[in-house]
This record gives structure tokens, sequence and C-alpha cells, in this order.
């Protein structure tokens, strides 16, 4: 019986509170947030190849900041306009492989990507009007053509929930705590989270089952947890994504 291995499994020194993929080069952009702190540093690893480009990239803002966006190699970071609420401030561009700075312009302010870049606005002139920029140089290209500038697919699929009882044929070696699983097929693999609760406390795990109703790969995610957590995993193409502990990145290819 061959077990699966980890593509990728890298521990970072802080929890990851966001992830972010560039479809174009497929690197994946992590936040990682230090609460105590109060200091926030980006990280970039490659789903091609397994190599972390930077892991503590950090920025003048150093709390009040977070992703964007990711696009054509470049990781577009915002700050907010204050620490009581969630209106973004200003973009700084970060180059996806060494970690420098590109541009920052602290009047655009983004509104969403499409398949050609990002769109953004300035913030002091209203009515809002979109502008494509340019994402190496932070230069104004031209204005929205919603025709052309259609939204970006990211690739990325989810898990459903899904009661435990329309799954009840597959080897699950624990009880699902609440009756609920996360589940999704890819590449005639069965992915499946779920939660256990055994001492007071709730446990998150994942198992991947193989075409003839094996399990080939588990790991548990969340050890000691107060609550039942959102989807534990994505998929991106062939890639199975996940955080185990809240701050090791792990990857699977599929």
């Amino acid at each position: 019986m061959t077990q699966m291995l980890p593509f990728i499994n890298e521990q970072f020194d802080w929890p990851i509170w966001r992830m972010e993929i560039d479809n174009i080069n497929s690197t994946l952009f992590v936040e990682l947030r230090n609460s105590e702190d109060k200091k926030v540093a980006f990280g970039a690893v490659s789903l091609l190849n397994g190599k972390v480009y930077f892991k503590d990239v950090t920025t003048p803002e150093r709390w009040l900041t977070g992703i964007e966006a990711a696009y054509d190699g470049v990781l577009l970071v915002h700050n907010y306009q204050s620490a009581n609420g969630p209106i973004h401030k200003g973009l700084i561009a970060i180059e996806g492989i060494s970690g420098q700075a590109l541009w920052s312009n602290y009047t655009l302010a983004f509104d969403h990507l499409s398949a050609n870049g990002p769109m953004v606005y300035n913030s002091q002139i209203q009515p809002k009007k979109l502008f494509l920029v340019d994402m190496k140089t932070g230069e104004l290209l031209r204005a929205h053509q919603p025709v052309i500038d259609t939204p970006l697919y990211n690739h990325i699929v989810v898990p459903q929930m899904l009661p435990a009882e329309l799954l009840k044929e597959l080897p699950l070696p624990a009880e699902p705590y609440a009756n609920t699983l996360h589940y999704l097929e890819h590449n005639s693999c069965r992915i499946v989270s779920l939660h256990t609760f055994f001492q007071e406390k709730i446990k998150q795990h994942l198992y991947i089952i193989n075409s003839e109703g094996v399990i080939v790969y588990r790991d548990l995610l969340n050890s000691n947890i107060q609550k039942l957590q959102p989807e534990a995993f994505v998929i991106h193409k062939n890639n199975l994504i996940y955080l185990k502990e809240r701050s090791a990145l792990i990857v699977l290819n599929l």
C-alpha cells in the first residue's frame, strides 16, 4: 500500500491568517500575524517546486496591514485606515521571489482582481472610477473595461459540508463530532476532514482515501480547539493545501 507524503511541509514562526495564490506562476503567499507583539509578516512558497522564496518580509506598517491580492509574480498588500475598522488604505507591491518592495501608493485602493490584473481606484475621488494597474510599476494603464476585464478564475475548489450519514461507507477511524464532514473528490481520491470530541477536547482530522477504499494519508490538523473550524483544506489545480496547528503549511500533490 502506497502512502502519500507531503510535497511541502513548511513551519512558520507565527500563525497563518490568510493565504493567496498567484495563478499565473503558482506561488502561494501567506500572511503571518503575531498578535502579542502586534507584528505582521509575509511569506511566499512555490507550488511548482516547493521552494520557499521568503518567510519574514515586513512593511513599514507593522500591524495594520494585510494581503490584498497576488498576480503575475507580485503580492499586493494594503494598510488599514484605523485599528477599529475594516476599511483598507493604500497599496504596496512586493516582488514574489525576492520579497523586495516594487512600488507603493497610499491614495490607491484595491477593488477586485480581473483576468488582466488588479482593478484599483483613487480613494480620494468620488464617484469611484476603476483603473487597471501595472503590478510591476504601479502605473495606471487604462480605465476598467467590463467586457474584457472579466473576473479572474482562481482554480481553487473548496470542500462541501455534508451530513456524516451520507458517507457512512467511508473507512473512517473516528466518529465525527456534530455529525458533519468536509468532503471533496479529486483525481480518484476522496478527501475528508472531520472533528472529534474526546475528554472535553475538540480535534480536527484529515484523511485521504484512494479508489480502493484505503486511507493513504492522515493528519491531525488541530489538536485542541474550542469550536468547530471552517473548511480545513482547499484544492488548487492538483495541490491539496491545508494548515496544521495554524502555523505549518502542508501541500500534497494529488
